[in-house]
């Protein structure tokens, strides 16, 4: 029966997805994700006319890492969510939460007001996210997946170029507020949308009322991931290790007590042991968004200092990487389920070998070949992530599937949170503690991406466990 609707499915194509009752769930998970996806670099283009106005310069860097924060606290809550109220009503009130960060950004008169939002944003954004991958996992057939992580893809391109443009044209007029109220204002029809909408319905379930809010293994999880962030931002080495020791010693606790939790777990069994079956896929994500942050991180500003390029230019090269990611989803999307594993290691094979290229062309260039290697890297992520949802949910047993399809984007957020603290800790060590200079800049580029090698070694160690043929659990989860 699977592989006859795969079949048709396949053939439809496209016009599956974008017509009928297909369309209604695509276009809320399209505007979902979006307003996740260009927030942070909205926000980042506009951060020196809103430092101008209302002060905080030394609170910059909160303005990201809280939202990461409640985006990642969010999104591994967003399965317990699911079984006491419903998928609609969940991304319902998710946007509510959204709604209310960005009014609260727009009117700020102060950076701690402003932080306040970017938290509520952070949750608001990250849940929408969370749950978009349970709507994808959910209410499409497996042989659509592809194509709808492609359009997932494509819109993470789009949000590369138009997120810094509109976010440049607004602080350039001296109404960064109004891209608060702009953004607020699609939170409010999405909310709208949803609370009219039978398209998206997923009822809670019904044993739901034995389990309690986690807000015990909530707090460890928030308190790990906010000492890995200030670990990053911190200026003394020893400081940053111990904040690095704490964080991670939080998300330990979190993790063993998550584990014990039985139904009421908030991520998948195991889900950090790159041996399980369902913690291969998740060790995997999370290792890899470790391994590639450098780039983004620090990338524009070695391109800046040692190749002369503007920040504009440099902010344009690192966007290329999801223009790649973008444009190899959607090429992909149609191949067929037997190929998932093939491409899931292929995929990552070619962004361990960008890594590898970029310790070479990022301190001493040429400019081309960063261009090509950022390209690549996108790539290699459009060809693998594509595919793993699917993989992943066909492996997991039907009671699994909300907590894999909303761990997802989770754990590769925390790879991005955890990775920037221990990439800053580096670039910090290899010279920019003591300033930035062309020398202290081709430092970093060399030393930052030599430090992120180990993590696509075991990434790419949990993806061989990924796509090893598992009949067994396969058909267990059919």
């Amino acid at each position: 029966m699977r592989s006859v609707t795969e079949a048709s499915t396949n053939h439809a194509g496209w016009r599956v997805l974008l017509t009928g009752g297909n369309a209604t769930k695509i276009a809320v998970v399209s505007l979902g994700v979006w307003l996740h996806a260009a927030d942070g670099l909205l926000v980042a283009t506009m951060i020196p006319a809103i430092v101008a106005e209302i002060g905080g310069a030394p609170l910059i860097g909160w303005t990201f890492a809280l939202y990461e924060i409640g985006s990642i606290a969010a999104g591994a809550s967003a399965a317990h969510l699911l079984r006491h109220v419903g998928l609609r009503q969940a991304m319902t009130a998710a946007a509510l939460l959204y709604l209310i960060g960005c009014a609260i950004s727009a009117v700020a008169s102060t950076m701690p007001i402003m932080l306040a939002g970017r938290v509520l944003q952070g949750l608001g954004g990250g849940g929408l996210m969370a749950l978009s991958f349970v709507a994808v996992a959910r209410l499409f057939e497996a042989a659509l997946m592809p194509r709808v992580m492609a359009a997932v893809s494509a819109l993470w391109g789009m949000s590369a170029f138009v997120g810094p443009l509109v976010g440049g044209l607004f602080a350039g007029a001296g109404l960064w507020r109004w891209a608060f109220w702009a953004f607020a204002i699609q939170a409010a029809l999405l909310g709208l949308w949803l609370f009219r909408t039978k398209a998206i319905e997923l009822p809670p379930d019904e044993t739901a009322i034995t389990t309690r809010f986690p807000a015990y293994r909530l707090a460890l999880l928030a308190a790990g991931v906010t000492s890995i962030a200030a670990a990053g931002l911190a200026d003394s080495l020893p400081l940053s290790l111990s904040l690095v020791a704490l964080g991670t010693a939080c998300l330990g606790l979190f993790a063993l007590r998550d584990s014990r939790a039985g139904e009421g777990r908030m991520l998948p069994s195991q889900a950090f042991n790159p041996f399980a079956t369902l913690g291969a896929p998740l060790t995997m994500i999370m290792c890899f968004a470790i391994a590639t942050i450098a780039l983004g991180i620090y990338g524009p500003v070695i391109m800046v200092t040692v190749h002369g390029l503007t920040p504009l230019e440099a902010g344009y090269v690192i966007a290329l990487e999801s223009i790649g990611w973008s444009v190899a989803a959607i090429l992909i999307a149609g191949i067929p389920e037997r190929w998932d594993r093939t491409m899931i290691l292929s995929g990552l094979l070619v962004i361990t070998a960008s890594v590898v290229g970029l310790i070479y062309a990022l301190p001493n260039g040429p400019i081309s070949a960063i261009v090509a290697l950022a390209i690549l890297q996108g790539a290699g992520f459009g060809a693998a992530w594509t595919f793993i949802l699917r993989r992943a949910t066909m492996l997991a047993p039907p009671s699994e599937h909300n907590r894999v399809a909303s761990a997802i984007p989770t754990l590769h957020r925390l790879g991005y949170a955890v990775g920037a603290a221990a990439i800053g800790i580096v670039a910090n060590a290899a010279g920019f503690g003591e300033g930035i200079s062309v020398e202290s800049a081709r430092s970093v580029g060399f030393w930052a991406v030599v430090a992120s090698l180990p993590f696509a070694g075991l990434g790419l160690f949990a993806a061989f466990n990924f796509v090893r043929d598992r009949r067994e659990a396969m058909q267990a989860a059919r």
